[in-house]
C-alpha cells in the first residue's frame, strides 16, 4: 500500500508542474503521481504546433522523475476517500496521502452516439493520438478535420504545411468564429482556403462510415465525404467523477476557493479540471490552456507543501495558424461589444472585447509582448469609449 506525503492524480502538465512546486518548498517529502497515460508527463501544445514544424519528439518530455516523483502510469484513480485519505485505482492499488492534489484534466467530446464508425476519427488530445495521426498522414493524402476551434485549426494548418489536402467541418459561419470578430473569422476562413483548405461552415457531421481504407462522412446539409482518415476537436468535458463520488463541490469542473482547495483542508485542484474565481473577471472561469496548467499547478504545489498562496492570475492562451499567431487573455467572445485596432487590416492589430464600457478580454493579433499591459487593461473599470482604446496598446 503506496503512502505519500503528496499524491498528485493526473499526469499533464498541472500535475508535472505541482511536483515542481512542491520541490520549491518541500526539497524530501514523497511525492507519487498517478496518470492514465502509460506515458510520464509532457508538453502538450507540440502535438498540433510544434511537432508539425520540426520540432522532435525529445523536447516535449517533463523529466518529472527526476524531482524525485514515483510515477504510477496507465492507471486511472476510480475512489477517493478524503476522511480516510485514501485513493484506489482501476487495478485495485490503494494509495494514502497527506496531501492530495486532483488534476484530472478533461475527456474530448464526441459526435453524437449512433453517428457510426466513431474509432475511425481521432478526438485529438494526447500523444497517442499524434502518433495515431502521423501514421495516418504518412499513409494518406485527404483528411476531414471537424471544428473550428484550437485543435481544428492548429490541426488543419498543420496537416495541410505537411502536404495534406484537408476539408474543414465545422458549425460556425468561419474559422474561429466562437473567439473572432466577424470580419476576423472572414479573413481566417478566406486565408486557410488560399492554403488550400476547404472550408466547409455551417454544417455538421450526422454519419461516419468505412469504406475499406476509406472513411466517409454525411454533412446534415446532404454532403458525402471521403478521406484517409479524420481529426476531431470539439472541446473538452472536465473529468469530474473522482470529486463528485468523494462529495467534493463540482460545477463544470472542480469548484475551488482562492487558494485552489475544494472544501477540504488536504486537498487541491488544478489545470483543465478546475472552476476557480479570477478578480480580474470579477467571475468563476475555467481554463484549458496551457500557461493556467502550469501557474495553477505550481502555485497548487506550493500550497500542498504549506504556503498559503492565492491564485489570482489571469492566464493567456495563443495559436499558431500557418504563418499567423496570436496571444489573448481574458474573456474571448463575438457576442461582446468588440473594438478593433489595426496596423494593417487583419494582419497586425489589437481586438478589445468589451461588456458595459468594461474591457473583458484582449486579443494580440500578430502582436508580441503586451499581454501585461492587456491584464492591466482589464484590471481597470472604465468605462471606456472606442476611441480611448486606439492606440491604448501599440501593435
Amino acid at each position: 500500500m503506496p503512502h505519500y506525503r503528496y499524491l498528485i492524480v493526473g499526469g499533464g502538465m498541472a500535475g508535472d508542474t505541482a511536483a515542481r512546486g512542491i520541490r520549491e518548498v518541500d526539497p524530501i517529502g514523497t511525492i507519487g503521481l498517478i496518470s492514465a497515460e502509460p506515458y510520464p508527463p509532457y508538453n502538450r501544445p507540440p502535438l498540433s504546433k510544434g511537432l508539425w514544424k520540426g520540432q522532435t519528439l525529445e523536447d516535449i518530455w517533463r523529466d518529472t522523475r527526476s524531482l524525485g516523483v514515483e510515477l504510477h502510469l496507465g492507471r486511472i484513480a476510480t475512489s477517493l476517500d478524503p476522511g480516510k485519505r485514501e485513493v484506489i485505482d482501476n487495478q485495485g492499488t490503494l494509495y494514502t496521502f497527506e496531501k492530495l492534489l486532483l488534476a484530472t484534466g478533461g475527456t474530448p467530446r464526441k459526435l453524437p452516439s449512433g453517428t457510426g464508425a466513431e474509432d475511425r476519427v481521432v478526438y485529438f488530445r494526447t500523444y497517442d493520438d499524434y502518433q495515431r495521426v502521423r501514421t495516418m498522414a504518412a499513409a494518406g493524402e485527404r483528411f476531414a478535420v471537424i471544428g473550428g476551434g484550437f485543435i481544428g485549426s492548429e490541426m488543419a494548418a498543420a496537416l495541410t504545411m505537411n502536404g495534406k489536402r484537408v476539408v474543414m467541418i465545422l458549425m460556425e459561419e468561419g474559422v474561429c468564429g466562437r473567439l473572432f470578430p466577424s470580419g476576423l473569422a472572414r479573413f481566417v476562413t478566406e486565408y486557410y482556403q488560399e492554403r488550400g483548405v476547404e472550408v466547409i461552415t455551417e454544417d455538421a457531421v450526422m454519419t461516419v462510415e468505412g469504406c475499406g481504407e476509406k472513411t466517409v462522412l454525411q454533412t446534415k446539409a446532404g454532403r458525402r465525404i471521403e478521406v484517409d482518415g479524420v481529426v476531431a476537436g470539439l472541446g473538452i468535458r472536465p473529468n469530474t467523477d473522482l470529486a463528485e463520488q468523494a462529495g467534493l463541490p463540482v460545477d463544470d469542473g472542480i469548484a475551488v476557493d482562492e487558494y485552489l482547495q475544494p472544501g477540504h483542508p488536504d486537498i487541491y485542484a488544478a489545470g483543465d479540471v478546475v472552476k476557480f474565481y479570477n478578480p480580474l473577471l470579477g467571475k468563476r472561469i475555467r481554463v484549458e490552456h496551457e500557461d493556467n496548467a502550469n501557474t495553477m499547478g505550481q502555485v497548487a504545489g506550493r500550497n500542498m507543501a504549506g504556503e498559503a498562496t492565492p491564485y489570482h492570475h489571469l492566464p493567456f492562451f495563443y495559436s499558431d495558424l500557418f504563418d499567423l499567431g496570436y496571444e489573448a487573455v481574458g474573456e474571448l467572445d463575438p457576442q461582446l461589444e468588440t473594438v478593433e485596432d489595426w496596423k494593417e487590416p487583419y494582419r497586425e492589430g489589437v481586438v478589445y472585447y468589451l461588456e458595459g464600457g468594461r474591457v473583458r478580454g484582449v486579443l494580440l493579433w500578430n502582436v508580441w509582448g503586451q499581454l501585461d499591459r492587456a491584464r492591466e487593461l482589464i484590471a481597470q473599470p472604465g468605462p471606456f469609449t472606442p476611441a480611448e482604446l486606439k492606440g491604448r496598446i501599440p501593435a
